[in-house]
């Protein structure tokens, strides 16, 4: 999240809270039309007013005025899109950690598994990891504290905190006879938001799950490292998988769009009013070195994702590979208001691929369409419905799409789309793309 007054996702300015459009001939009608608007609001404030009244008076129970508040705001919120909402302080914020990447903490991804916190992984290089925490291990207290009746979220906010500051982890492995107890110290602690590995020995393969503050950092280290793994001579192409990547800062999303492309634009975004459009376009300097890129996309992929897989597959830079993508094509501005007041989460534009088309409630058609083997127990659980299923979703120019498979094999070799990616670019002598498809043909193939 850009630090400024008026926090952006998708990184556009919050426009004017209103604008009145006149023209001169009918200046006198319009002005009586907005003096009858104005009354209008007025005296639905006051029906507002009389209907909080009677609830603090009359309620069975006495109500907390703040809450009463802050309901009613999120609720205006809520009725007018599945996107617009808004935040108390604490989850502002989880909010500015989340996107920032970067928190006081202890370095372990984790999960409830049986009412307990059961450890994904610990992350390199940081205490977790020091401390010698092992994926599935069982944490069973916090600070003596039981960890059984707690949430996920509430366990994960007492694991961070301050830096420097001690925190008493009781563990239960398995092979061990009696729980480990050990004491960690919080540390600066960095969301991997990107991920990376030598593919068939000559494919620099990398995975980004989130666009936070530190993604476009996590990016250009990674294809370095890869490079020098691989060999600037032998890599044969990148694969990009974004897939169940549900977004995040516009900002990084352009950023991460631009180490593939040397010129063009990569994304406009359009608020209410003509002169909120805003362009971004690419810098010279392509980091792949003009490498053929495959991006993986499929129905979990939305937002920022989607606005690096449309610029990449406008420029016909990358082919495309997966299932139609989330298919959010909105612009959300975060709000603050005021300190402990937290913050209104608010739509504010739409926004267009380089060819100027909206995938808002219709999502990115793939040049080439990969369905993955499910397992039958999984079958009924791997459809994303997508934007247009949202209720109150902004609608679509055109038709709508709903459901897409987002369905990822955990095994890479059962993987499909992985397989084919590969398969692609060992067939590519140079950077080519496969011919992206017409809209019409696209939407039958992929029925």
């Amino acid at each position: 999240m850009m630090r400024k007054t008026s926090l952006v996702l998708l990184s556009v300015a919050a426009g004017a809270a209103a604008t009145l459009f006149l023209t001169q001939p009918r200046s006198a009608l319009v002005g009586s039309t907005a003096r009858a608007a104005s009354s209008d609001t007025y005296r639905q404030l006051n029906l507002f007013g009389d209907v909080f009244e009677r609830v603090r008076s009359d309620y069975v129970e006495k109500p907390d005025d703040s809450k009463l508040v802050e309901t009613a705001i999120s609720g205006m919120l809520t009725g007018l899109d599945p996107h617009s909402s808004y935040m108390d302080a604490k989850s502002f914020r989880d909010m500015q950690v989340q996107t920032r990447g970067e928190f006081g903490g202890l370095g372990i991804e984790v999960t409830m598994e049986d009412g307990l916190i059961k450890v994904v992984s610990p992350i390199d290089e940081t205490p977790a990891s020091k401390a010698g925490i092992m994926a599935n291990d069982i944490i069973s207290q916090l600070d003596d504290e039981a960890v059984q009746g707690l949430t996920l979220n509430q366990a994960v906010e007492k694991m961070r905190g301050p830096v420097n500051t001690k925190i008493k982890l009781k563990i239960i492995r398995k092979g061990q006879d009696k729980p480990i107890e050990v004491t960690l110290v919080r540390d600066n602690i960095r969301v991997r938001s990107v991920r990376a590995r030598v593919e068939s020995d000559d494919i620099a393969y990398i995975r980004i799950t989130t666009f936070n503050e530190q993604t476009t950092e996590g990016l250009k280290r990674e294809m370095a490292n890869l490079t020098t793994q691989i060999g600037p001579d032998k890599i044969k192409g990148y694969i990009l998988d974004m897939r169940n990547n549900p977004g995040g800062l516009l900002e990084e999303a352009v950023s991460v769009s631009d180490a593939f492309l040397d010129r063009g634009e990569i994304v406009s975004t359009r608020g209410r009013n003509a002169e909120e459009t805003q362009r971004r376009t690419a810098k010279p300097g392509d980091l792949a070195k003009g490498r053929p890129v495959i991006v993986l996309i499929n129905g979990g992929s939305a937002s920022a994702s989607e606005i690096v897989a449309g610029a990449l597959q406008d420029h016909k830079r990358a082919t495309l590979l997966g299932t139609r993508s989330f298919g959010k094509g909105s612009v959300q501005t975060i709000i603050p208001l005021g300190s402990g007041n937290g913050a209104l989460r608010l739509t504010t534009a739409r926004y267009f691929t380089p060819s100027g088309k909206s995938i808002q409630a219709k999502g990115i058609i793939p040049d080439i369409e990969v369905l993955q083997d499910v397992p039958d127990e999984l079958k009924s659980k791997t459809d994303t419905k997508g934007e247009a299923s949202l209720r109150g979703h902004l609608k679509a120019e055109g038709q709508e799409e709903t459901g897409s498979q987002s369905y990822v094999p955990p095994d890479a070799k059962d993987d499909k789309a992985l397989k084919m990616a590969a398969d692609l670019l060992h067939g590519i002598k140079q950077t080519t793309s496969a011919p992206a498809q017409t809209d019409k043909a696209s939407n039958k193939a992929a029925n």
